[in-house]
């Protein structure tokens, strides 16, 4: 980082053109979530809340993690809820699953743990009926996202039966050697075969970092493309670079998806993260230069 030249200390400029970036991405980012509960001491509200969700413009968080506010690319995120009550007309408790997709060109995402905490507010709200809570979870988060979600209510036998394997080949057994733990897409490489693939890679060795609360954010991502074939290794250590890597979770896949994009030869596209749970709703990006609907299915981690 310092050069000693002649009996002086020179500071190397690129070095610290990056941390000069680094810093104007947290000082963006502090004033996203300045007014949100992120990272915060919670308050449970005992009764109905909407207001407890908080949005942050889209373009906004991918500006600040270096990627082009209009990213051009298809896809969704794929939410799933796994802890939310409700009480009937007779004040009797009624649980279900919550599985929401919301387009990747929403206006807006919601922070998540308002969202945990929007959902909570419902545990001592009685309602009428399950179609009264499926019409006003529909309006508020249609309100929150800028942009028309699909919401469903999953009785508990509905989300034990996705749980399943994760479709193509782990990369995870590969022999690999790597001491780079902060993103870098100068690892990825192409194999140099006169060839075109269509395959799917995956591995269960991801982890970034929450921005806000440095939490770590494990996940399983899937990498599916037709093109010249990726060095199998490259992309294991590519992926790895992530461990201290600090975004949302939807970035950080935009990310992986761009990277991808430009450093190999391919022709389609798509990558999915499937994160772990977080306070009882998961996260699952999804994007693609082909279509725009994520897979659902749940991995055991999940």
């Amino acid at each position: 980082m310092w050069l000693d030249k002649g009996g002086l200390l020179w500071f190397n400029l690129e070095i610290f053109a990056k941390l000069v970036r680094v810093v104007a991405t947290i000082e963006k980012l502090s004033v996203q979530v300045d007014e949100g509960v992120l990272g915060q001491d919670s308050v449970y509200a005992t009764t109905y809340t909407p207001s407890l969700l908080h949005s942050m413009p889209r373009a906004a968080t991918r500006e600040t993690a270096g990627l082009n506010p209009q990213l051009e690319v298809r896809g969704e995120d794929l939410w799933t809820g796994y802890e939310f009550s409700w009480l009937d007309a007779h004040g009797k408790p009624q649980i279900s699953g919550i599985r929401l997709r919301v387009s990747c060109r929403s206006q807006t995402i919601v922070e998540s743990k308002s969202f945990k905490l929007y959902l909570n507010s419902f545990a001592l709200t009685k309602f009428e009926t399950q179609a009264e809570v499926l019409k006003t979870l529909d309006q508020d988060l249609t309100l929150a996202f800028r942009s028309p979600v699909l919401l469903e209510l999953l009785a508990l036998s509905q989300l034990a039966e996705t749980v399943t394997q994760m479709p193509g080949t782990c990369l995870d057994e590969l022999d690999v050697a790597t001491h780079v733990y902060s993103r870098s897409a100068d690892i990825l490489t192409s194999d140099e075969l006169d060839a075109n693939v269509h395959e799917s890679l995956f591995t269960h060795l991801f982890r970034s970092l929450c921005p806000v609360t440095g939490q770590p954010d494990f996940a399983s991502v899937a990498v599916e493309y037709r093109g010249v074939p990726i060095n199998r290794k490259s992309l294991l250590k590519y992926l790895v670079s992530y461990r201290n890597h600090q975004a949302f979770h939807e970035t950080t896949i935009e990310q992986i998806f761009v990277d991808i994009c430009q450093r190999c030869q391919v022709e389609e596209l798509s990558v999915y993260g499937r994160f772990q749970r977080r306070g009882g709703l998961d996260i699952n990006p999804f994007r693609s230069n082909i279509e725009d609907a994520a897979p659902v299915y749940r991995l055991a981690r999940q």
